[in-house]
């Protein structure tokens, strides 16, 4: 595969699953790196020889440290469908991440209060009484844990800003690589947060569809490497 190459999981008429990069943005932000928001686009208006600039709908994001499964609209319908979907909470995203220190619970619900500081782009837990503040949950089970480092399989059920990352923060078991949210647990590296499974149903056939893509190859995820497959 060639750098920047476009990884495609599922392709129809109306919607493209693609793998998100790590350390690539989804879509255009201020520092004006390629995103893949604008390969998706590249790629349509090539693929079917589009004049002029090809649609591609944005449903969902993933934070720029983060990879993996997204799904992209190819019509302003299933756009709107998809997008709609979403708000009524008909997608299932679920995430790995290798956590530095190991949670004494080995399942639960973590539900927090967060508001995000747009000044320096960094979220903090607060209460719910403060000005911005949102409710995060999640559901998340400690499948494995080794070396100390535990791998946390976990059900997204909200989707605030850098959310799995503060709210693991504030267990004291930051995600591995994590170096704005990890404290003195940061460990320097990729961040270890992957987008694993994408489930939704289909804008146009009503058909259920999930997903999936394991986490790249190389450190930490090999110390789990059993576990992942």
């Amino acid at each position: 595969m060639q750098e920047n190459e476009l990884v495609i999981l599922h392709e129809d008429n109306h919607i493209l699953v693609v793998l998100k990069p790590q350390n690539e943005p989804c879509c255009p932000d201020a520092t004006g790196d390629v995103n893949t928001l604008d390969r998706v686009k590249s790629y349509i208006k090539t693929a079917y020889g589009k004049a002029g600039n090809a649609y591609a709908g944005l449903i969902h994001r993933l934070d720029r440290p983060t990879g993996g499964v997204m799904v992209f609209a190819k019509t302003s319908k299933a756009a709107a469908r998809l997008s709609e979907q979403l708000k009524n909470k008909g997608f299932s995203k679920r995430y790995y991440a290798v956590l530095c220190g190991v949670p004494s619970k080995k399942k639960g619900l973590l539900e927090n209060y967060l508001r995000k500081n747009s000044v320096n782009n960094c979220v903090y837990v607060c209460t719910p009484a403060e000005e911005g503040a949102k409710l995060a949950s999640l559901e998340y089970e400690i499948t494995d844990s080794r070396d100390g480092l535990a791998l946390a399989d976990i059900n997204l059920l909200t989707g605030r800003t850098h959310q799995i990352r503060v709210q693991f923060s504030a267990l004291n078991c930051p995600v591995y690589g994590d170096m704005r949210y990890g404290g003195e647990k940061a460990v320097k590296g990729k961040l270890a947060l992957w987008a694993y499974s994408l489930s939704f149903t289909h804008p146009v056939t009503g058909d259920k569809l999930r997903f999936m893509a394991e986490p790249p190859e190389g450190s930490p995820w090999d110390k789990f490497a059993v576990k992942l497959k």
